[in-house]
């Protein structure tokens, strides 16, 4: 199986969506490298970045499952850097 590493940009709009962007990441954690929160208590928003290392359908899976929460927006940005597991 060919895996590559990404890291997927999480900006959380909707306070209520916390909740379904966790419980997506908890499904896909053994592919999580890390992961980094940052409130923005002035802006009323969150934003997470997702260092990852997981087959390339899995990766746009879980981004586009994250992406289609409502007020909540994902980016990829995948390595040149593919592995074989």
């Amino acid at each position: 199986m060919e895996t590559r590493v990404a890291v997927i940009g999480i900006i959380v709009e909707n306070p209520d969506s916390a909740e379904g962007v966790n419980a997506v990441l908890h499904d896909y954690a053994s592919y999580i490298l890390g992961r980094m929160g940052i409130p923005c208590r002035e802006l009323n928003i969150s934003i997470i970045s997702i260092a990852i290392n997981a087959p390339q359908d899995v990766i746009n899976t879980l981004s586009g499952k994250i992406g289609r929460l409502p007020g909540v927006s994902a980016k990829t940005a995948y390595s040149n850097v593919i592995s074989k597991q």
